[in-house]
């Protein structure tokens, strides 16, 4: 085979219309060989003997899209000094732009014996892992633009390709499931219907199976065990073209944008799928296992793991921060997604062992011309010390909002003094995002997410139930802050089912009037139930798929959600881009007023009392203090919102007239569509609202707009 000296970058398989240049980063590798995989399985090596940098390099001409490859390196095997080199295994490219098979959890794959684990393991792999594929980059676009939705403009609605897509009645059998199935025009439609923004998907980087759940017999379906950074996962593809995942992953983003939709990666750069010292040898770590993870400094033969996963990609070495920023760039530019939701991103933070809101990884988020445009979300913690970092990631961050998510679940299950800080939460979080530099559209607030339970569940369980996972219970969160409304599990009881469809519509109606930015997660408009398994990241069956085979209730509750989502895009006095201040509008009210029930102004003492689990708020559409984009005064009806968390009625009575001479009832939780039949309320008359129940009144502006 012909071999020129080639290029040290760009890094991985670049495939110019020609032939393809290879280049990987090894600095402990004595040489590396390119392995090309023929289709009947048999491999040709390639030494790459030019290197630069300690990048090992060529370019051969003869190469094109679909050639499956990999590497094998040559160096030191001595884990106390962190070098696992072994070149009986063939390994992935980091920078794979395809990735072809899956692991079998075969003990060819571990650099140890089962038997022995210090007897050096040189089994060869090739039958039993993954594959690197070369890809054709060229795609035609056409017109697409991205949606460049602002955050104040933005509902996010968080999926998982196969879970969303695989048992809806109005798509083709054979892409259910698929990258083409979350692109059709059935999911699309849903997705307009409902009135997000955007989608944000669940892991999507190519992921590898767990040994511990193929043994029993499931498999990971979440999908954070990233093992390709820069692959779209092959699971979700359609096609049966090697390499073909990109071109429908890119054909998929390109029908979303065209929809004015989306696209936010759900992304796992703290930890990779090779796990501890007992784990795979797979790629990073047989390639320079030093350079890439954390080691324990006084036994480098084991992992500082601050993910629960037993790895963390090493924050300060400069080919790990090269990795990342590619990768983030790659999706950006090539597959034109529309920003990231980092998984345990104060992992990312840790340069050495606390979290640095000025390490290396956010300055270069910073000054990246490219990935500092886009929406970066931030889940602010991981398992480490002082892992909990919400209200603390940098000003270009949002974050999601964990104690938005944990009040508001105290404040609707009647939780004492919780009252207060429920008005920070319902407001945009002031205590956490008020400075200079941050403001309410950092707050990603969700009440539910994939992660515990769906909101179904949440009001319809006390404990989890996870045993179809095979841990015993053990996995998963224990203190959920649910509250079964009297029953755990499913019930025949008329009131309590009553009670638990009103604590759905209490939740989303929160959620969708509060300040920042929501997110629903998916199926929680449908009313999704997983039986009470908080955790089913293991469960790639009907327990985790979105059921499409609504009853009417759950079609009332997907009508509910997307009126209430039309009223939160039709009003930005729900999505304010800065914290109410006490501003009087041109009516001489302030832009933001709360009411005990009986009608007079909250004073400090009304905050802290454990029986306080009624308010009202009134939010000023006249004396909005920010301007709309062209500089010109942003002027909206007002609204006064009336919640109850009380186990008994409360009586409200209305502000003076001063407030609005008369209201009128635009959401109302108790009903099952959220419709209200009653006509005006006058200012000064009296609403009584049951147990567990929210209002949201209307009067229209006062001054032109």
């Amino acid at each position: 085979m012909q071999k020129w000296p080639g290029r040290p970058y760009p890094l991985g398989a670049t495939y110019d219309g020609s032939g393809t240049n290879f280049a990987v980063f090894s600095e402990v590798a004595e040489r590396v060989d390119l392995a090309l995989i023929g289709d009947d399985g048999t491999e040709q090596l390639v030494q790459l003997t030019e290197v630069d940098g300690f990048v090992h390099h060529a370019y051969l001409p003869s190469v094109q899209p679909g050639q499956r490859y990999g590497f094998r390196v040559h160096g030191p095997f001595n884990p106390a000094e962190g070098h696992r080199c072994n070149a009986s295994k063939l390994l992935l490219d980091p920078y794979a732009k395809a990735i072809d098979g899956q692991v079998d959890g075969d003990e060819s794959l571990f650099s140890y014996r089962f038997g022995n684990p210090g007897e050096l393991n040189t089994m060869d792999n090739r039958e039993h892992t993954m594959l690197s594929v070369v890809t054709n980059p060229f795609f035609d676009w056409g017109n697409d633009r991205p949606p460049g939705h602002a955050y104040h403009e933005t509902v996010i609605y968080e999926a998982h390709v196969k879970g969303l897509t695989k048992t809806h009645p109005g798509l083709p059998e054979e892409i259910r499931g698929t990258y083409a199935g979350i692109g059709h025009p059935a999911i699309i439609e849903h997705l307009k219907e409902l009135g997000v923004t955007a989608i944000e998907l669940m892991p999507v980087h190519q992921f590898a199976q767990d040994g511990h759940l193929q043994e029993l017999n499931l498999t990971n379906y979440w999908g954070y065990n990233t093992i390709g950074f820069f692959a779209p996962h092959n699971a979700y593809s359609s096609l049966g073209s090697r390499g073909q995942q990109v071109t429908e992953f890119k054909t998929m983003v390109q029908a979303l944008h065209e929809a004015d939709i989306e696209v936010i990666l759900d992304v796992v750069y703290n930890h990779t799928a090779e796990g501890n010292e007992f784990g795979p040898t797979l790629s990073f770590k047989g390639i320079d296992n030093a350079a890439y993870y954390r080691l324990v400094d006084s036994d480098k033969s084991h992992y500082y793991d601050t993910t629960g996963t037993g790895n963390s990609l090493l924050m300060r070495h400069p080919h790990v921060l090269q990795l990342i920023m590619d990768s983030l760039r790659y999706w950006v530019t090539e597959m034109r997604v529309d920003g990231f939701r980092f998984d345990l991103a104060s992992t990312l933070a840790r340069q050495f062992h606390e979290v640095d809101r000025l390490s290396a990884f956010f300055d270069l988020v910073q000054q990246d011309p490219v990935v500092s445009q886009v929406k970066l979300i931030a889940e602010p913690w991981d398992v480490g010390d002082g892992g909990y970092q919400v209200g603390n990631f940098p000003p270009l961050w949002t974050e999601w909002n964990g104690k938005y998510r944990d009040t508001v679940r105290d404040f609707w299950r009647g939780e004492k003094y919780t009252l207060a800080e429920f008005g920070s939460r319902l407001t945009g979080s002031s205590d956490l995002y008020r400075d200079d530099s941050r403001r309410p559209l950092a707050s990603i607030n969700f009440v539910t997410a994939h992660d515990g339970f769906t909101l179904r569940d949440l009001v319809s369980y006390n404990e989890k139930h996870n045993e179809a996972n095979g841990e015993g219970g053990k996995d998963g969160e224990g203190h959920n802050r649910s509250w079964n409304c009297g029953v755990e599990g499913p019930t025949d009881d008329a009131a309590v089912l009553k009670l638990r469809s009103k604590q759905q519509r209490n939740f989303l109606a929160t959620l969708l009037i509060s300040q920042g930015v929501p997110m629903l997660a998916h199926g929680d408009e449908l009313g999704r139930s997983q039986s009470g398994n908080n955790n089913v990241y293991c469960q790639d069956n009907e327990l985790a798929w979105v059921n499409w085979d609504l009853d009417e209730e759950q079609k009332d509750l997907l009508e509910f959600t997307g009126e209430l989502v039309r009223l939160r895009n039709e009003h930005p006095v729900f999505r304010r881009r800065r914290f109410f201040h006490g501003d009087q509008g041109v009516d001489g009210l302030g832009d933001l007023v709360w009411f005990t029930p009986d009608g007079k102004e909250m004073q400090d003492g009304d905050w802290s009392r454990d029986d306080a689990r009624a308010v009202a708020v009134f939010l000023n559409g006249d004396a909005i203090s920010e301007p709309d984009p062209r500089g010109e005064p942003v002027i909206d009806d007002s609204f006064l919102i009336l919640l109850n968390s009380n186990y008994e009625p409360e009586d409200f009575l209305l502000p003076g007239a001063e407030f609005g001479e008369s209201w009128s009832v635009v959401v109302d939780t108790v009903r099952p569509t959220g419709r209200s039949e009653d006509g005006e309320h006058a200012a000064g008359s009296t609403i009584r609202i049951e147990d567990h129940g929210m209002l949201v009144l209307t009067r229209p502006r006062r001054t032109a707009g």
